[in-house]
């Protein structure tokens, strides 16, 4: 037993990089999983060309490490429905390794499922470990639904793979944005990927008990899916008020009854989008 380097020459332009080798190192970078990568037209879905062909778009995978690359639009042959039958039959990308010659191999294989009157179940696939060892190892890339003859969805399986660029997009905080402002008040935004932050700032608001401002539009990527609302109470045990925001980007704020301090206030507020 004894310790290899692999990225380094031998002398004499020996080869020693094994696929084996070069796997392992891809597992350990991207994950020991299968992904569809954000390449070529990895958006594009499987689509039923017919009754019995489903055309896999040219996609580029990867499986426990290993690359494989659809290099353009294929056709799979499934079998022909039933008539007042359903199944559920899978579209997976096969690695083989023949261990004889050692050669190894990757193929478009369609899994037929079992046809039932009820709810159709997947059928089985080869889960083993590459790494581990396993000569054989399946991606699931769609699920075809047939309802007798007919094909009535595809389901896409395989799992997209962000780049680091994206990644790095994700974890960096960007600067605030002052999304609107006016003497008596600000409205100020910042996003860290998924992650909004929001800062209302302001020397004023009405004195009515119910009293109601504007305070600006968000971009529409600050935009909540869903209308949300944050509290603010005054030191004086009688203000209330909530800032809203709105889906189509609207901020505004509202008393909530009784009586209210018209002076200076501010509220923070974070949210997904």
């Amino acid at each position: 037993m004894s310790i290899i380097l692999v990225t380094g020459s031998k002398g004499g332009g020996q080869p020693h990089v094994t696929s084996a080798m070069d796997g392992i190192m891809h597992a350990g970078t991207l994950g020991t999983g299968g992904y569809l990568l954000k390449t070529r037209k990895w958006a594009s879905k499987p689509v039923a060309k017919d009754s019995n062909h489903i055309t896999i778009p040219a996609w580029d995978l990867i499986l426990e490490g290993r690359q494989m690359m659809i290099d353009s639009a294929t056709d799979v042959t499934i079998q022909s429905g039933s008539q007042g039958m359903k199944r559920a039959d899978l579209i997976v990308a096969r690695y083989a390794l023949d261990p004889t010659t050692g050669v190894e191999t990757s193929s478009l294989v369609a899994l037929k499922g079992t046809a039932t009157s009820g709810t159709p179940k997947d059928p089985a696939y080869n889960t083993g470990s590459i790494i581990g060892g396993a000569i054989v190892s399946d991606l699931p890339l769609c699920r075809v639904n047939l309802d007798g003859i007919n094909i009535t969805g595809i389901d896409t399986l395989v799992n997209v793979l962000a780049p680091l660029s994206e990644v790095w997009d994700s974890l960096t905080l960007s600067d605030w944005k002052t999304v609107s402002s006016a003497p008596s008040y600000s409205l100020d935004v910042r996003r860290m990927g998924h992650l909004v932050m929001m800062r209302v700032s302001s020397t004023y608001a009405s004195g009515a008990s119910w009293g109601t401002g504007p305070l600006g539009t968000l971009p529409e990527e600050f935009r909540p899916d869903r209308e949300l609302e944050f509290p603010w109470s005054g030191r004086d045990n009688g203000s209330c008020r909530r800032v809203l925001v709105q889906k189509t980007g609207a901020v505004t704020y509202q008393n909530l009854g009784g009586s209210q301090n018209d002076g200076g206030w501010a509220v923070n507020g974070m949210w997904f989008v």
